[in-house]
């Protein structure tokens, strides 16, 4: 399976969200390629210091920014692997609408805050365009970096407001609340099944998040 985690909006957990399910389904037993399309390259940092620890089952992160190279490597290399995670940067990137045309499943993460939600006016006519052109991509909304508390007001409102304005996209009722462990793993090429002080919490949303996503 081809997996894009983007977004027009940066800052809303896209590589921490990439690196976490990568090392996450190679630990299930996948063969897991990474593919960092963002310019910054944070992907591939965090998985280059990964894989410089013998100790850990290595993941493969390639990095290509440029689309006509992103579109060329993935067709002559996807097949050898179980999952690719294709990480995109912030904006209306051909990057990011090249990764959109390659996947099977494109995950949408948005904090629970205005500015974020606001972000799928730019979002949702990628999403038209790819499907305009016979595309059958499923697009799942996850929260992310969300508020602790299942009441807590801000996650409710940007719930209802994804779920009422945005129909062209699947809102999963998993979500990822904002804790250290998920950033923690992440900037080091871990995910939080890795990463010392055990998160039983940040593990129990990851998994409900993965389960849904690859159901």
């Amino acid at each position: 399976m081809i997996i894009t985690i983007g977004h027009t909006k940066g800052g809303v957990g896209k590589s921490t969200l990439g690196v976490n399910i990568g090392v996450a389904r190679k630990l299930a037993g996948r063969d897991v390629w990474v593919v960092d399309a963002d310019r910054q390259r944070t992907a591939q940092k965090a998985l280059t210091l990964r894989n410089c620890d013998e100790s850990l089952p290595p993941i493969p992160c390639d990095w290509y920014a440029d689309a006509a190279t992103l579109m060329s490597q993935v067709r002559m290399q996807a097949s050898r692997y179980d999952d690719v995670i294709i990480e995109c940067g912030g904006g209306d990137t051909a990057a990011l609408r090249t990764a959109m045309a390659l996947c099977d499943v494109m995950i949408v993460p948005f904090p629970p805050r205005s500015v974020d939600v606001w972000a799928f006016d730019e979002l949702v006519p990628l999403i038209n365009d790819v499907r305009a052109v016979g595309k059958d991509l499923k697009v799942y909304a996850v929260l992310n970096q969300a508020d602790p508390g299942v009441n807590a007001a801000d996650n409710i409102a940007a719930i209802k407001q994804v779920q009422e304005d945005y129909p062209e996209v699947e809102l999963l009722t998993q979500r990822l609340v904002r804790r250290k462990a998920f950033s923690n793993a992440a900037g080091s090429g871990l995910s939080v099944y890795e990463v010392e002080p055990h998160d039983a919490k940040a593990v129990a949303e990851l998994n409900a998040l993965i389960s849904a996503v690859f159901r």
